[in-house]
């Protein structure tokens, strides 16, 4: 199998910084969820009543290990003046036989509408492509979020498809999924 080539702990934007997660930065990734759960409970299953410090704790570990791994790689971002953790975003599922690259992201509820995550995937989408050689980035999203998929479009990606009643929501209803994509034409010789 060739080396899988290594993906960058940090990125600069004209307005944020991008970087591997911190153990430093679980009281401030915590706040941030705490302010935006009501948010993110309708679409992230990991976004409960019951989300505590210690499972921050316990996300942030994880990521930090898959990172390492080259498993998935999140990405806390901040803004560059103030410092202040907006989101996060990366790459949660990743297929290096393709080599393929699914970006995913969610900010801050009193941060969004500015820009940032568009911004955010207009940086990951060029990591994939100029540095991880990417053949395919897609961006993946209940088909009533309509939120992320404003994201998705803004950016350039293209909806392939619908898939009706593929997954169950955080209430455990059956939801459909829009995929949008991106893709490198390779010459398969």
């Amino acid at each position: 199998m060739p080396q899988r080539p290594t993906v960058p702990t940090r990125l600069e934007t004209s307005r944020l910084i991008l970087r591997c997660p911190e153990l430093s930065d679980v009281p401030f990734d915590y706040q941030a969820v705490k302010e935006s759960l009501k948010e993110l409970k309708p679409w992230m299953p990991w976004a409960t009543d019951d989300y505590t410090l210690e499972s921050c704790e316990e996300n942030i570990r994880s990521a930090i290990a898959r990172y390492i791994t080259k498993e998935n790689f999140r990405m806390s971002f901040f803004d560059k003046q103030t410092n202040r953790l907006l989101g996060s975003s990366g790459f949660p599922r990743v297929d290096w036989n393709i080599p393929r690259f699914e970006i995913g992201y969610w900010c801050r509820s009193s941060e969004t509408g500015k820009g940032y995550v568009t911004e955010v995937v207009q940086a990951l989408t060029k990591v994939a492509f100029e540095t991880l050689n990417a053949a395919r980035v897609e961006i993946r999203c209940d088909d009533l979020n309509v939120k992320s998929a404003g994201v998705a479009e803004r950016c350039g990606f293209v909806l392939e498809g619908v898939l009706k009643n593929n997954e169950r929501n955080p209430k455990g209803e059956l939801r459909s999924t829009r995929i949008y994509g991106l893709t490198r034409f390779v010459d398969l010789k």
